[in-house]
């Protein structure tokens, strides 16, 4: 059995990533769950895996979960600490981190630390630390393995040829999320709930909102660079409206190995928990006559700029890309409460990366710094509009 800790149990990627442990009980054992306040769901999930801890990341609601569940034996923690110390711990085969936005970084590089492959939903973990987190898993023989969907297919397709010289190029498939094919005119009076209608995948508000704006897209690129040791120039992106296929990898004589299959998060959790293997999802046989129509188009990079964005900051280098996701994570935190446009998402971020000097040959203060000064810049810029 591999001994598994959650990172974010409550959220998306936690419950699925639960959804496939309980429908393969005897190759799994849970020993560690964090939340962020979720308390309810957390206690749910206590008693049902009974793991060795748990931690909620809200110190306040610490007392509230400890006496819900003092009849388990599970120990409590909370705080920052509370869920690196879960990270960090040796008991672990594979730690699924799926925390949303830079609170992942921490934990993860302890667990990295504490030699534990890592199945990998945090993307800001290498869009804000790329370079450092991916030496520092070297440096410790730990296996990241991408659980979003694009990554997850590129690398099965790359499974059968890792050889870089015969890679021609990295096509990350997106959805164009709610808003594909609509103008800057039309943009202007779209409101929170159009940009939190995904037409394929159920996610949280904050990654559906950037898969609204195109950033996900872009985040996604920056991943990728680090995943996959790939030049930018070789990466490229093609809206697929349907989701049916979900990467691809394009090899020097031509051929072109796609992953496909119906939209659910369950078959990438899935291999990243039991790679090199495959293991039974009871997932729904895919209908190719149902789904005979499959489209491709261009991004449209001048409407949905957030894109090109994530794309200028990786070419910069340092911690402008630390800095970009900071930028995003705190525009998304002012859209969703209601203060800003759809818009002016990707205009705040504009005007802030325009005002950043990115650090080169950086430590993770940097980058946490440059995260600080993003978050400040951004909310000044949106009392300025």
């Amino acid at each position: 059995m591999k001994n598994i800790s959650i990172l974010g149990s409550t959220g998306s990627i936690g419950t699925q990533t639960l959804d496939v442990i309980s429908r393969n009980k005897n190759d799994y054992n849970v020993v560690g769950l964090t939340a962020n306040k979720n308390i309810s769901l957390l206690e749910k999930q206590i008693r049902m895996y009974k793991p060795l801890k748990a931690a909620i990341a809200d110190k306040a609601l610490f007392n509230s979960l400890k006496i819900a569940v003092a009849d388990t034996n599970t120990e409590i923690l909370c705080g920052q600490e509370g869920v690196n110390e879960i990270a960090s711990e040796f008991k672990n085969d594979i730690l699924v981190s799926s925390l949303v936005g830079i609170a992942g970084l921490e934990p993860t590089l302890c667990a990295i630390k504490a030699k534990t492959d890592i199945a990998l939903a945090n993307k800001e973990t290498l869009v804000t630390a790329g370079e450092y987190m991916i030496n520092a898993a070297k440096e410790n023989n730990v296996k990241l393995l991408p659980v979003d969907s694009e990554h997850s297919a590129v690398f099965q397709c790359l499974n059968s040829n890792k050889n870089k010289n015969n890679i021609n190029r990295i096509i990350l498939t997106a959805s164009g999320g709610p808003f594909f094919g609509k103008t800057k005119d039309e943009l202007k009076s779209v409101t929170l709930e159009d940009a939190l209608k995904h037409p394929n995948w159920s996610m949280g508000q904050k990654i559906t909102v950037d898969s609204a704006t195109m950033m996900n897209k872009g985040l996604e690129v920056i991943e990728a660079r680090w995943l996959f040791d790939m030049p930018i120039d070789k990466i490229d992106v093609v809206v697929h409206r349907q989701s049916i296929i979900h990467s691809m990898v394009e090899y020097t004589d031509g051929a072109i190995l796609a992953q496909m299959g119906e939209p659910d998060m369950r078959v990438p959790i899935s291999v990243a928990l039991n790679y090199p293997e495959r293991e039974i999802t009871e997932i729904e046989p895919f209908d190719f006559i149902k789904n005979s129509t499959l489209t491709f188009d261009e991004p449209d990079e001048e409407t949905f700029k957030c894109l090109k964005l994530a794309k200028d900051a990786l070419k910069i280098g340092g911690t402008m890309t630390a800095f970009l996701n900071g930028a995003n994570e705190m525009a998304v935190q002012l859209f969703l409460e209601k203060k800003i446009n759809f818009l002016d998402i990707g205009n705040i971020i504009e005007v802030a990366l325009s005002e950043y000097k990115p650090v080169y040959d950086y430590t993770l203060q940097d980058v946490y710094d440059a995260d600080k000064l993003s978050r400040e810049i951004v909310s000044k810029k949106s009392e300025e509009i």
